[in-house]
């Protein structure tokens, strides 16, 4: 799976987490799973504690901050609310 399918896992909506990063159909910031990354759990251990996600969305929070880290502007598309 190539960054920019990855990236489409991720979502920005102002209306949900303060318009933090999440993963897609989750209320789950992308800077969370990076921190539990960090402290050590490996992907698996992720799963384990949060099994509603794939691996790919997972996957999709590292390239997210791989793309951040870069100083690049990452798109991430606004969600559309229907009225």
């Amino acid at each position: 799976m190539h960054n920019v399918e990855l990236l489409s896992r991720i979502s920005v909506d102002p209306a949900v987490c303060f318009g933090k990063p999440c993963i897609r159909g989750h209320r789950i910031w992308v800077s969370l799973m990076l921190d539990l990354l960090a402290s050590g759990l490996s992907i698996e251990e992720v799963l384990d504690e949060y099994p509603q996600l794939a691996r790919e969305d997972i996957l999709a929070c590292i390239a997210y901050g791989a793309e951040m880290s870069r100083e690049r502007f990452v798109e991430i598309p606004m969600e559309q609310r229907s009225a």
